[in-house]
């Protein structure tokens, strides 16, 4: 079978297309999965640069959410059959053997794609909501809308009843972040301080999600509502930034940062109760995620690369699905 693997740090052009064993049956409590459709992200493009703060020992497989059809089943297992739908860890190989406890049976709503597409990127909307303390009818500010875990915010900030500005960079992804659901948009590039301003009668954004960092979060601290959150989501500007406190101290705001990685170790019950109720929402249709490149296995680096360069809109997914 075909595995995609990162054998030196770098590129996505350092990766390498490698023809491996299959794995063997699985073992007591384990399943063997066909995988249908992967998620790959920004974050994956960081990992194989050793940038991002995970550091797999080298080589790995690339990718990490995934979709598939369970093909066999080890002792023990109950709770899942060979012929299930279901959501699990993966990556960008044909097959894997995992934890029968680590794989989530879909609705029958829920196809691969979506599933492989949701789940990294709600998540970090729906904690990211929850540790801004997001209220309906609050101002939300979605900053780099256009990507994966920013048009989850839109989604998420739509159904929790906000009313969502969301800054993009081109009209393309601006006309997208608006069929999700966003009230406004903006171009962020020619600045957007006064335009939130004006768009919020002068008050500011209550709760300011950045996935950007850098400039942006500069910005952002001139058009934040008195008492309002910032959630540093990520640092896709290559520039963390650094918080004047007294800004904080002078517009009573916060800044709030966290990872669903956090919340798992921390808190899993937390991170299992979001995880059930995100499943929920997708099976639904409430939230619906939005992909914008199937690529084959083949082709996982032109995907990275897709990424890398900002023009992937939502989600790029990795399939076998034709």
């Amino acid at each position: 079978m075909k595995a995609v693997f990162c054998e030196k740090l770098g590129t996505p052009d350092d990766l390498v297309v490698r023809d491996i064993d299959p794995p063997g049956p699985p073992g007591p409590g384990e399943i063997k999965v066909a995988l249908a459709a992967r998620g790959v992200a920004f974050t994956d493009v960081l990992m194989i640069a050793g940038e991002y703060q995970v550091k797999p020992k080298l080589p790995f497989v690339v990718g990490g959410e995934a979709a598939g059809t369970v093909v066999e089943t080890g002792a023990g297992v109950q709770h899942i059959s060979v012929g299930n739908r279901v959501l699990c860890p993966g990556g960008c190989v044909e097959q894997v053997v995992i934890p029968a406890d680590k794989a989530t049976v879909l609705p029958d709503s829920v196809d691969f794609a979506a599933a492989a597409a949701f789940r990294a990127n709600y998540a970090t909307a729906l904690y990211g909501m929850q540790r801004g303390r997001l209220s309906e009818g609050e101002t939300l500010l979605v900053h780099g809308a256009a990507g994966g875990v920013g048009l989850a915010a839109v989604d998420v900030g739509k159904l929790m009843g906000a009313t969502v500005i969301a800054t993009a960079s081109t009209a393309e992804k601006r006309a997208v972040a608006t069929t999700m659901g966003a009230d406004h948009v903006i171009d962020y590039t020619q600045g957007f301080r006064e335009e939130v301003k004006a768009l919020t009668g002068g008050r500011g954004a209550d709760v300011i999600y950045d996935p950007v960092g850098g400039d942006v979060f500069d910005e952002s601290m001139r058009c934040i509502a008195p008492f309002g959150r910032i959630l540093i989501v990520g640092f896709t500007s290559g520039r963390a930034a650094l918080a004047k406190t007294n800004h904080l101290l002078v517009k009573d705001a916060e800044v709030i940062g966290y990872t669903v990685g956090g919340l798992a170790r921390h808190d899993p019950a937390w991170a299992e109760r979001n995880a059930r109720q995100l499943l929920d929402w997708l099976a639904s249709g409430d939230i619906k995620p939005y992909i914008s490149h199937r690529l084959p296995l083949e082709e996982t680096t032109q995907a990275l690369n897709l990424i890398r360069n900002r023009q992937v809109i939502g989600k790029a997914i990795i399939t076998s699905e034709t």
